[in-house]
Formats: structure tokens, C-alpha cells, sequence
């Protein structure tokens, strides 16, 4: 098991604004906003016929919630193309002796991983999702003559699970020196 050193001068927290979404190995541009990593546990509650009125409790099957990432309207085509492997309108509208087309079956899972930065722009972690696969996806945003926005498009990613990747250790946080003025 990998050894953890602690950054004795570092006392905050690393920011949330500061990440990168990767897959295919490249970086996807201009990822805006993903949601949490969230995983939840089922209980399963169970008693003796002897116990007087308590349950007891142990884990049950493990659910991995939904991933969804958020991209300002570019002529990247990132997210269209992989949503476009779950589902692809001008295939499914084929004649029907084309329609086996339909779906990707061989490619339309991904693994990704997601990088969050220091300040410095270093890497201070990683987490690795694994078999994900787009649920949904929002080609535009609402559009509004009235706003003051940029345009969205995101998908849902679908997972079966995520980790930590060890091997990102905490860096040497940079320094500048101090010059010091002998005049």
C-alpha cells in the first residue's frame, strides 16, 4: 500500500474550481461543471427470532449515482459523438434492413477519469470511473434573448463504479523566492 506524506504547510482545502475531464486519452475542452462522485449502499436489515425488538444490519448491494458533465456550445463535437453511440437518429431512421446500426455495442462504454488542480495548477488528484455510458443528452441549452448566458450542452454518465487513482501523490507545492534588497 502506497505511503501518504502530509504537506505539513498546507492547511487548505484544494479548490473546486480547478479540474479536467479525460478520456480517449485527451483532455475533453471546456468542461464547465461535474456533478459529485456519489456511491450508496443499500441496508439490509435483518433480526433473530430471539432478539427482543432490535434489527441488526449489514451492506447490501452498492449503487454508483449518475455523472453528469457540462460544456459551453463549441463546434466540438465530444459529447455529441459519444451520446451518438448509445442511440444515433440517422441510423435508427435507416430502412430497416439497416437498422442493425443502431447502437455502438463495441465502443459506447468509456472509462474517463477526472483530475482536480491546486492553484498552482498542479495535479493533487484523480479518480478513475469506470464503464460509463451517456443516459442522456442536452445538445443546447434553453435559449433566451433576454439572458445573459453562455449555452450549455451536457450528458449523464452512466458507471459502474469509481476510485481514487493512488498513484497521484501530493506535490511540492511551488514557492517564490523572496528576493531580499541589501541597498
Amino acid at each position: 500500500m502506497p505511503q501518504f506524506t502530509v504537506n505539513a504547510r498546507r492547511l487548505d482545502p484544494y479548490k473546486n474550481f480547478k479540474f479536467r475531464v479525460q478520456w480517449d486519452g485527451h483532455y475533453v475542452a471546456g468542461v464547465s461543471k461535474v456533478t459529485g462522485l456519489k456511491r450508496t449502499t443499500e441496508v439490509v436489515r435483518h433480526r433473530d427470532g430471539g432478539d427482543e425488538s432490535s434489527s441488526r444490519k449489514s451492506p447490501g448491494r452498492t449503487e454508483f449515482d449518475a455523472i453528469t458533465l457540462e460544456c459551453g456550445v463549441t463546434h466540438d463535437t465530444e459529447f455529441e459523438r459519444w451520446a451518438n453511440k448509445v442511440w444515433d437518429y440517422r441510423n435508427a431512421q435507416a430502412s430497416p434492413d439497416k437498422r442493425d446500426k443502431e447502437m455502438s455495442l463495441a465502443d459506447f462504454r468509456k472509462d474517463i477519469s477526472i483530475d482536480v488542480f491546486n492553484e498552482a495548477g498542479q495535479k493533487v488528484l484523480s479518480y478513475k470511473v469506470y464503464r460509463c455510458w451517456v443516459s442522456e443528452y442536452q445538445s443546447l441549452s434553453d435559449l433566451d434573448a433576454n439572458a445573459n448566458a453562455v449555452a450549455i450542452t451536457h450528458i449523464k454518465l452512466e458507471n459502474e463504479g469509481w476510485e481514487r487513482d493512488l498513484g497521484v501523490t501530493e506535490p511540492t507545492e511551488p514557492t517564490f523566492d523572496d528576493p531580499v534588497s541589501t541597498a
